[in-house]
């Protein structure tokens, strides 16, 4: 049985929060900070993110984790401190899911390092990696794992052998990022992310981040394509997460080009397609969450 049916039933799509970083940024973190230390020295700002997520109809709220493995806090000379941001990011988020009725998604991104042979990270390694952002995050009260922009299966697996190792009672989720023509930067398309996810543990698999809207419903529809064809329609639910557009330099800030009107066209044709969990990622605003709760709830 997946996890996630029985966890949410059978009322989709569900929705899924928007752009943590993006939205940081806007709100005052600085080109080069971590986003992960906010947990801490503004646990206030990152609550007022979940909240704004939350009122706008998010059912699910993604901790401020996605740079939160050992070698990315590393880079910030936070490398010994994966389990205390990992389990101040789950609380925050915690809290605030708590007071809305949602549910907390333990956000896993990628460890930054090549996985062997291409690089030198094993798969025994990245779990490792993995199964320590999850002791905080498990300590915090997550309720789902969702591992995010993954471009390399190899990877993705080694999250999930973490997943089922230290939460095997946890449903998770993982989407990959198919930004080099409809495949991933490694070389994966939408049909064998299906294929070969699929085939293990997953309650849901998809793809989030990209090059805009128009992309995203391709990949999509060849997902629900490659899930029809092995079978799984009843295993395994799709998950999508487009960028709001494609972003564009205006003075010294990027701004994505999707309003939050093609969001809500974007959501209502992944609906279409058959796609059970939509959310948003980098640039889109709890405004476009909200206005895509709309969308979905009147058309």
């Amino acid at each position: 049985m997946n996890r996630l049916r029985e966890l949410l039933g059978n009322d989709f799509p569900v929705l899924f929060d928007g752009a943590m970083g993006t939205l940081m940024q806007e709100r005052g973190l600085k080109d080069g900070g971590s986003g992960e230390l906010w947990n801490v020295e503004l646990p206030d700002a990152v609550r007022g993110i979940h909240d704004d997520y939350a009122k706008a109809g998010a059912q699910f709220i993604t901790t401020n984790t996605f740079g939160g493995t050992e070698p990315r806090l590393a880079m910030h000379g936070l490398g010994d401190r994966v389990v205390e941001l990992n389990q101040a990011a789950a609380t925050l988020a915690r809290e605030v899911a708590r007071r809305h009725g949602a549910f907390v998604a333990g956000g896993l991104g990628p460890t930054g390092e090549l996985m062997s042979p291409m690089g030198t990270l094993d798969e025994a390694a990245a779990a490792a990696l993995f199964e320590q952002q999850l002791e905080g995050l498990l300590a915090g009260g997550i309720d789902v794992i969702i591992v995010e922009t993954i471009s390399d299966i190899t990877e993705a697996k080694a999250a999930i052998t973490a997943a089922e190792t230290v939460a095997p009672s946890l449903p998770w989720l993982v989407t990959m990022s198919f930004d080099t023509n409809l495949h991933t930067m490694m070389g994966i398309s939408p049909e064998e992310a299906v294929r070969r996810l699929s085939d293990t543990s997953a309650d849901a698999v998809g793809a989030n981040c990209g090059r805009g809207l128009g992309e995203m419903e391709a990949i999509m529809a060849k997902m629900v394509q490659a899930r029809s064809d092995e079978g799984r329609t009843d295993d395994v639910l799709l998950i999508s997460q487009s960028n709001a557009g494609l972003p564009h330099l205006v003075g010294d800030r990027f701004v994505y080009d999707a309003s939050a009107d093609d969001v809500v066209a974007h959501a209502l044709r992944l609906r279409e397609l058959g796609v059970e969990i939509i959310g948003a990622c980098c640039g889109s605003t709890p405004e476009y969450v909200a206005a895509i709760k709309s969308g979905l709830a009147h058309n």
